[in-house]
C-alpha cells in the first residue's frame, strides 16, 4: 500500500479535481505491475496497470490501490469493469471514495462479481494524501493550508515594515518541498506580490550556497499562483505575470474592477477571475466553485497553500476557511 501511495504522488499538480491514486499489482508476495493517475482525462491507476500487463492473471494474484475502485462513467469507463473483465479475483484497498457516486459502490460491485475485497488498508495515510481531493468531495472547496513565518517574539517583518528573513535554509527547504509541491495553488495578496515580489515556484536549496535560491527544482510539482487582488493593482513588472510565470498565474478581482493593465495580462497568459465581493470580501462560495470546475486547459485545484499577508491569514481565518496552519519559527536576527 505505501508503493501504491509513492506513485499516486506522481500525479501530484497533474490530476486537477481528480485524485492521486497509484495500484500495484502483487504475485506471491513480489509487486509484478504497477500503474498510477498520471494526468487529468488520463486512464486511472487500474487501467493503466492491467492495459500494459503483458502477462496472464494468475489465481492468487492481489491488485493493491490506494483509493476505492471507481463504478461510475467520467472521463474514462470505470475501473470496475477493467478489474472484472481483467480476471483478478482480489483487491486491497486504503481507503473509501468519498465522492457520492462511488463511496462503496464499487467494492460491492467488485464483490458481486466474485472477487474478495479487503480494506480499509493504511486509511490515515490515504486520506492524508488525497485530503484535497477530499475536502472538495465533503466540504465543496480545496483543502486550506495557512502558512506563516515569525520570529520568537511573534514579529513577521523588520520595524520599518520592509521585508526580513525569518527562517533557515533548512526551514525554507522544508517549506517548499512538504507545502509548496504538496499543494496545487500558492496564494498571497496583492500587497504581498508588490511589497516583496516573489516568484511563488518550488525552488531547490543547495545545502551550501543560498545564491542559488532562485533555481527552479524541475523535479519537483510547481503549484499555480493565486492573487488576491479585489482592484486589479498587480503590476505587469512582478515575476508572477512575467516569462513562463505568467501562464500559471491567476488573479481573483472583483467584478467591477478595472485597469489599463488587464489586456496585457490576458496576453501574456494569466487567467484573470472575477469574483463578486460582499462587505468587503469575495463571495467564496462563487469562488471555490471556480477554482474546482475544471474549464478548458484548467483542470481545477483541490489544495491552496496560503501565504500571507497578515490581511489575507486574517480574512481566511475569520471566514473559517483553514484546515490546517503551519507556523515556522525563527530568531529576531538570524534563523535557527
Amino acid at each position: 500500500m505505501q508503493r501504491c501511495l509513492d506513485l499516486a504522488e506522481r500525479g501530484r499538480g497533474l490530476v486537477g479535481t481528480n485524485p492521486l491514486v497509484g495500484a500495484v499489482l502483487v504475485r506471491e508476495g513480489s509487486m509484478i505491475a504497477e500503474g498510477w493517475h498520471a494526468a487529468f482525462g488520463a486512464d486511472h491507476a487500474e487501467r493503466m496497470l492491467i492495459k500494459k500487463f503483458d502477462q496472464e492473471v494468475q489465481p492468487n494474484d492481489v491488485l493493491y490501490v490506494n483509493l476505492e475502485p471507481c463504478c461510475h462513467q467520467g472521463k474514462t469507463p470505470p475501473c470496475t469493469d477493467i478489474i472484472i473483465e481483467s480476471g483478478i479475483k482480489n483487491v486491497v484497498y486504503g481507503m473509501r471514495d468519498p465522492n457520492s457516486a462511488v463511496a462503496g459502490q464499487g467494492i460491492a460491485l467488485l464483490r458481486e462479481s466474485g472477487i474478495e475485497v479487503k480494506g480499509p488498508v493504511l486509511p490515515e495515510l490515504c486520506r492524508r494524501l488525497n485530503r484535497g481531493y477530499v475536502s472538495l468531495q465533503e466540504q465543496g472547496r480545496p483543502y486550506i493550508t495557512l502558512k506563516r513565518a515569525q520570529t520568537i517574539d511573534g514579529k513577521i517583518a523588520s520595524p520599518d515594515g520592509s521585508q526580513k528573513q525569518i527562517t533557515s535554509q533548512k526551514q525554507d527547504e522544508w517549506s517548499h518541498t512538504y507545502l509548496r509541491a504538496k499543494h496545487d495553488a500558492i496564494l498571497v495578496g496583492v500587497q504581498t506580490v508588490i511589497a516583496d515580489d516573489p516568484q511563488l515556484t518550488v525552488r531547490c536549496h543547495p545545502e551550501r550556497s543560498r545564491r542559488m535560491n532562485k533555481k527552479i527544482d524541475q523535479t519537483l510539482a510547481h503549484p499555480l499562483r493565486l492573487i488576491l487582488d479585489p482592484q486589479l493593482r498587480t503590476p505587469l513588472d512582478v515575476n508572477v505575470v512575467n516569462g513562463d510565470l505568467a501562464a500559471g498565474t491567476i488573479i481573483i478581482a472583483d467584478r467591477e474592477a478595472a485597469s489599463e493593465n488587464e489586456k496585457e495580462l490576458l496576453e501574456r497568459g494569466v487567467r484573470i477571475l472575477r469574483i463578486p465581493q460582499q462587505d468587503g470580501a469575495f463571495d467564496w462560495r462563487v469562488l471555490w466553485s471556480m477554482l474546482t470546475t475544471p474549464e478548458e486547459d484548467f483542470c481545477g485545484i483541490t489544495g491552496i497553500l496560503v501565504e500571507g499577508g497578515p490581511k489575507t491569514w486574517k480574512s481566511f481565518k475569520k471566514a473559517g476557511f483553514m484546515d490546517e496552519e503551519v507556523v515556522l519559527v525563527g530568531d529576531n536576527g538570524g534563523p535557527l
